[in-house]
């Protein structure tokens, strides 16, 4: 569908532009701020975001405490 190719446009935009990792948690660090800044532009939720945003929530809990609190 449009919404998942302009999803991947975004993250493949935001990796190409930064060339290479240094480590894969940099890349997953990256995935993951690009994801949450394009949930904030979504008029209808994803079917299944919850489930992607709890195991975020659990690779990167320091982020998600001090974004929700």
């Amino acid at each position: 569908t449009n919404a998942i190719e302009s999803l991947n446009a975004k993250l493949r935009r935001a990796v190409r532009a930064r060339g290479h990792f240094p480590t894969d948690e940099a890349a997953m660090k990256l995935i993951f701020l690009v994801l949450n800044r394009t949930e904030k532009q979504w008029t209808m939720p994803a079917r299944e975001w919850v489930m992607a945003k709890a195991q975020f929530a659990v690779l990167f809990e320091e982020r998600f405490t001090r974004a929700f609190a």
